[in-house]
């Protein structure tokens, strides 16, 4: 396929194919496994995206940081044999179109779904995602129903986000959502949220943009299609239980994630699309 003049394909000592983008608007990194964005550096600011420093990009598992993909099932299946989180973020997708513009880098990807254990997913049809790349960074993930019945699924945009000091980060914008955490609530959010202790918290009826507040800076989270987020970090003992996780790293980074859970599950007739979308820039 032909790229742009600001995208080639590299790949790291491991072997893992990755798009590095290098545009007049932003820098990017892209992997083929998982689709999983993993840099985001608008020009003249600093790296949306953490990855952390454990990380050794092996085939076949989800890379620490950046946004993996959760899908078709988001947390601990049901059946406890299954894989958290689904399988989409193992798998290599396939490379589908690479457009540049004055004002944007689009790359789009799709799972290859001949490479899908029927038993986790029966359902026929297509799953694509968009990284539109500009000053700013948007990932569109549409699930289309191909088939004749409809089906449902929860997913995950499971973001990384840095910050130079946990204690002293704060996230906006989910006053008067309903939370649940460590199988407890739904309780209502009543202030800023900030981090004392491992929190996993699991949103639903929040608005569409919530914001981060670090040292460096706001980080504003925006969502479409979406009335849950999962906002997550594993504090100090998890941490220390984490695959490819530092046991201080906890202090540099949290997840705010936007989601299909809960309530906010989506259900796809046959035919139709949905369309689950971040838009993640420096405020």
């Amino acid at each position: 396929m032909e790229f742009s003049d600001s995208v080639k394909l590299a790949r790291t000592d491991t072997g893992l194919e990755y798009f590095d983008v290098k545009s007049p608007l932003c820098q990017a990194k892209i992997f083929l496994q998982g689709a999983q964005i993993t840099e985001f550096i608008p020009t003249g600011k600093s790296d949306l995206m953490w990855v952390s420093a454990d990380e050794d990009y092996q085939e076949g598992k989800s890379v620490r940081g950046g946004i993996p993909i959760c899908w078709p099932w988001f947390g601990v299946h049901e059946n406890a044999d299954w894989p958290a989180h689904g399988f989409a973020r193992k798998i290599v997708w396939r490379a589908e179109r690479v457009t540049e513009t004055p004002d944007a880098v689009r790359i789009s990807l799709s799972l290859p779904m001949m490479q899908v254990d029927k038993q986790f997913w029966p359902h026929e049809s297509k799953l694509e995602v968009e990284f539109i790349l500009t000053e700013q960074l948007e990932v569109r993930l549409t699930n289309t129903n191909l088939g004749e019945a409809p089906f449902s699924l929860t997913q995950a945009l499971h973001t990384y986000f840095p910050t130079s000091d946990i204690k002293n980060t704060t996230v906006d914008g989910l006053q008067g959502a309903k939370y649940i955490e460590f199988g407890e609530g739904p309780f209502e959010q009543s202030e800023k949220v900030s981090f004392a202790r491992e929190t996993d918290m699991v949103y639903t009826q929040a608005a569409p943009v919530q914001s981060i507040h670090t040292p460096e800076g706001i980080i504003e989270v925006g969502r479409e299609n979406s009335s849950s987020c999962v906002l997550w970090n594993p504090w100090i003992e998890k941490s220390k239980r984490l695959s490819n996780f530092q046991n201080e790293e906890y202090l540099g980074m949290l997840c705010l994630e936007a989601a299909n859970v809960l309530e906010d599950i989506a259900t796809v007739e046959p035919g139709q699309s949905h369309t689950l979308a971040t838009t993640i820039r420096w405020r």
